[in-house]
């Protein structure tokens, strides 16, 4: 089963403030462990997103298409990174982001963080019944 795990984006990541010697840290112990996981075929893409400042919305209402500016007002609705994840449950899924959130907190004292946990819905979701 396929889970995306979603990186809520925090005060300092939507500043486009740019890493410290404490979060290179972070992030050298963030790349083992996605290093790990791709060995294992366990992730399959993943990557960090610019602040919201710098991209865009685009909204359909009836037949008005609005295309709205970066940033956007709440912080914590935003996603700052995503990883699309191999797993043969939903608790090993959890498992995985409780790892991966546990580098943040060992590595960057005093972090706290939101990621989302959600299966990817594949083409045989749509597929008709026969």
């Amino acid at each position: 089963m396929r889970f995306m795990v979603i990186i809520k984006a925090d005060k300092k990541s939507e500043a486009g403030i740019l890493p410290t010697q404490e979060t290179k840290k972070t992030f050298a112990a963030m790349g083992k462990f996605n290093e790990q996981l791709a060995k294992a075929g366990v992730m399959l893409a993943g990557e960090g997103l610019q602040p919201s400042s710098k991209g865009k919305r685009v909204r359909f209402s009836g037949q008005q298409r609005t295309v709205i500016d970066g940033p956007f007002s709440e912080a914590k609705e935003v996603v700052g990174g995503f990883a699309i994840l191999e797993f043969k449950s939903k608790e090993e899924a959890i498992e995985g982001a409780l790892q991966f959130m546990e580098l943040h907190r060992k590595f960057w004292p005093g972090w706290e963080g939101e990621t989302e946990v959600r299966q990817v819905l594949g083409p045989e979701a749509f597929a008709p019944e026969a």
